[in-house]
């Protein structure tokens, strides 16, 4: 049995502990958070976990095997790497580090300690991005060329991060498990509206290494929630809406080619079929939980692992360092001699 410890009872904590409480092979030891009200909520849900106020006893406790840490983004460092050393394996939420740099050194921790260190990219875990990554590897769709998403609503507002660091993340950690290629720019920009709050729109375009391009629209101002994604292939097309309650996932066999040598400079069109795949009901969290206690157990590599949590981070990082440049096109491969 691993028995593990949730950091922070707020916001995501209480699902971590739900998903980990659920999941065969863990047990929630432990639950910290410093305020009373949320340790009383802890105490009501998880009647047998021992309760602190503060993490640093947690991650001391030699009962501990596992961490998951469900704090703000500034505080994950601290907390991952004094878990690391203390032996634990880690499990953090998105995303894990502030800075390239802090995330480099988490991963090279873990490796050295061999720890398990994953990253908490719920959405890589969803039977509908499952099924995408499947089609993808099957031939279904063919060369992806590009990656559309609109990801927007009326809030959540956040304090300690801005709309690209809160929404587009998803996005990035999506491509990271579904495109074969390395990102090798980014261009960003953004815009606050709302007094003594971070930028709350924005739009990201990235490109690929081998041609493909991403484009991202996110935004906490919008009057309606949208949450879809557009995937073209040289072969099928993928609509990925999950704000839809079924037919998440729409697959078309439709797309654009060349015409005939006798006819140069015509494009001639594929009008298909569409289908919708069946997809799983099982939850994201749980199958996330899953691959945890699954990857603590024989040592295996997460599929978000922390190096993928890493690559996520220098494209935060990137993006970032656009939106100051009024959306100039930032190099990967300089941000990461820099850092």
């Amino acid at each position: 049995m691993i028995r593990v410890g949730v950091v922070g009872y707020g916001y995501w904590g209480p699902n971590l502990a739900r998903a980990a409480s659920e999941t065969e092979g863990l047990l929630v030891e432990m639950i910290a958070d410093f305020s009373p009200k949320a340790r009383e909520r802890a105490a009501q849900r998880h009647p047998a976990a021992r309760l602190v106020p503060d993490w640093e006893t947690l991650v001391a406790d030699p009962a501990v095997d596992a961490v998951l840490i469900a704090t703000p983004v500034s505080t994950h460092f601290d907390i991952a790497m004094a878990a690391l050393r203390a032996g634990k394996h880690v499990l953090v939420e998105k995303p894990m580090a502030e800075t390239p740099l802090k995330a480099t050194r988490l991963v090279e921790e873990a490796q050295r300690r061999s720890l398990v260190l994953m990253v908490d990219h719920t959405f890589v875990y969803t039977p509908a991005i499952q099924t995408i990554r499947n089609l993808i590897d099957q031939g279904e769709m063919g060369d992806v060329y590009y990656y559309d998403s609109t990801r927007v609503n009326l809030g959540l507002f956040q304090r300690d991060v801005n709309v690209i660091w809160d929404l587009a993340v998803h996005d990035f950690a999506i491509m990271d498990y579904l495109l074969d290629a390395d990102p090798v720019a980014i261009s960003a920009s953004a815009a606050g509206f709302v007094p003594d709050s971070p930028e709350n729109m924005a739009h990201l375009s990235i490109y690929y290494s081998n041609g493909a391009m991403a484009h991202l629209n996110v935004n906490w101002l919008s009057p309606v929630k949208i949450r879809q994604t557009l995937i073209g292939g040289s072969r099928r097309m993928v609509i990925y809406d999950d704000m839809q309650t079924s037919e998440k996932v729409k697959v078309y066999d439709r797309g654009a080619m060349s015409g005939d040598a006798g006819y140069e400079g015509m494009v001639s069109y594929r009008l298909g079929d569409m289908w919708a795949p069946a997809l799983s009901s099982k939850e994201a969290l749980v199958t996330e939980m899953q691959e945890f206690a699954r990857c603590v157990s024989t040592g295996a590599m997460p599929l978000t692992s922390g190096l993928s949590g890493l690559r996520v981070v220098e494209l935060l990082a990137a993006a970032s360092q656009s939106t100051r440049m009024r959306g100039q096109p930032v190099e990967l491969v300089n941000l990461k001699e820099a850092s």
